[in-house]
C-alpha cells in the first residue's frame, strides 16, 4: 500500500508539479518595481473603467468605432487583472508556488486578453481605413452589427489559440526544475523545463507569435500606407482632420507593438538575460493598459466632448434637485 501511494505521488510530481516563479533575481530593491506595477494596476482599473463608463452612458458615442474602443478597453482592464494582482501576491508577499491547474489558468488568461487588444487594434485600424479610403460608404460597411460580429470573431479565435497552447502545455512531463524564469506562467519559460519532446510547442510558440503579433502589425502598417495615399488626393483641410481621427490610434499600436515586438525579436536571435526580460515584458503587458484610455480622453475629441456633456448633465440635474428641494420646503414651511 505504501509503495502504491509513493507510485502515486511520483506521478503527481511527474507530471503535475507545483512551479516556482522566480520573478527578479538578485536585483536590490526589487519590491519598488513591483509597487510601482501596482500603481499602474490602479490607474489602469479607474482609467478602462471610465472609459467604459463614458461610452456606455453617452450616446452620441454608441457607434460602431466605440463598440471596438469598448472592447480595447475591456481587454485592457482584464489583461491587467490577470497579471498584476497574482504578480503583487507572489512577489510582495512571498507566494511564488503556484499550483499546475492555477498556472494554465494564469496562463491562458494573460495571453488570451494579450491577444484581444492585438487584434482589437487591427480592428480599429480597418475601421480607419475604411473611414478615410471610403467615406461615402463607411456608415454602410462599418455598421454596430458588423463590428460586434467582428469582435465576437476576435474572442473565438483569441480562446481557441490560447486554449490549445494551455492544452500542448498538459501533454508534458515534468521531471527537472519547476522554476520557471519569469513573472507569470508563460509559455516559453514552462515547456522548457520538460523532459520530453517540445517541438510541437516551440513550433506553435512561433506560429502564435506571428499570427498574433507580427501580421497584426504588418496589416495595420498596410492599412496606414493605404490611408497615406488616400489622404494625398483629398484637400489640405480635410488631410487635417483625418489625420487627428488616427492620431489616438497610432499612438495606441506604437505603445503595444514597438516594445513587445522588439524584445520578441530580440530573443528569438540572440539570449536575453533574464531580469531584462521580464522587466521589458512586464511594463510591455502593463503600461499600454494604463495609457490607454488617457490617450483616448486627451487625444479624441469625440471622447472630450461626451465627457463634458455629461459633466454638464450631471450639474444640471443636481441644480434641478436643489431648486425641487427648495421648492417644496419653501412650500411646507
Amino acid at each position: 500500500m505504501t509503495s502504491i501511494q509513493s507510485v502515486s505521488s511520483m506521478n503527481e510530481t511527474f507530471f503535475q508539479p507545483t512551479f516556482y516563479i522566480s520573478g527578479l533575481y538578485n536585483i536590490p530593491h526589487a519590491k519598488y518595481y513591483y509597487v510601482f506595477l501596482g500603481f499602474v494596476y490602479a490607474v489602469t482599473v479607474l482609467g478602462n473603467s471610465f472609459i467604459m463608463g463614458t461610452i456606455y452612458l453617452a450616446r452620441s458615442l454608441h457607434t460602431a468605432k466605440y463598440v471596438a474602443v469598448f472592447n480595447l478597453a475591456f481587454s485592457d482592464l482584464c489583461g491587467s487583472s490577470a497579471l498584476i494582482p497574482k504578480l503583487l501576491d507572489m512577489f510582495l508577499f512571498d507566494h511564488q508556488y503556484i499550483s499546475y491547474g492555477a498556472c494554465l489558468a494564469n496562463m491562458f488568461f494573460v495571453l488570451f486578453f494579450m491577444t484581444l487588444q492585438s487584434l482589437t487594434l487591427v480592428t480599429m485600424a480597418y475601421d480607419r481605413l475604411v473611414a478615410i479610403c471610403f467615406p461615402l460608404r463607411y456608415h454602410a460597411i462599418v455598421t454596430k452589427t458588423a463590428m460586434s460580429v467582428i469582435i465576437g470573431v476576435m474572442w473565438f479565435v483569441s480562446v481557441t489559440i490560447n486554449a490549445l497552447l494551455v492544452s500542448l502545455i498538459t501533454r508534458l512531463s515534468f521531471c527537472r526544475s519547476t522554476t520557471v524564469n519569469s513573472y507569470f506562467c508563460d509559455v516559453g519559460p514552462l515547456f522548457t523545463l520538460a523532459c520530453n519532446d517540445t517541438s510541437i510547442n516551440s513550433i506553435m510558440g512561433f506560429v502564435c507569435t506571428a499570427a498574433l503579433l507580427y501580421i497584426p502589425m504588418i496589416l495595420i502598417t498596410i492599412s496606414y500606407i493605404c490611408i497615406g495615399f488616400a489622404l494625398r488626393k483629398i484637400a489640405h483641410v480635410q488631410q487635417t482632420k483625418a489625420m487627428k481621427t488616427c492620431t489616438s490610434h497610432v499612438i495606441l499600436v506604437a505603445l503595444f507593438y514597438v516594445p513587445v515586438l522588439s524584445v520578441y525579436t530580440t530573443s528569438f536571435t540572440t539570449s536575453i538575460d533574464s531580469n531584462i526580460w521580464i522587466i521589458n515584458t512586464g511594463l510591455t503587458q502593463t503600461l499600454p493598459s494604463m495609457l490607454n484610455p488617457i490617450i483616448y480622453t486627451l487625444k479624441t475629441e469625440e471622447v472630450m466632448q461626451a465627457i463634458k456633456q455629461q459633466a454638464r448633465r450631471r450639474i444640471f440635474s443636481k441644480r434641478t434637485c436643489c431648486a425641487e428641494f427648495r421648492v417644496h420646503s419653501f412650500a411646507h414651511a
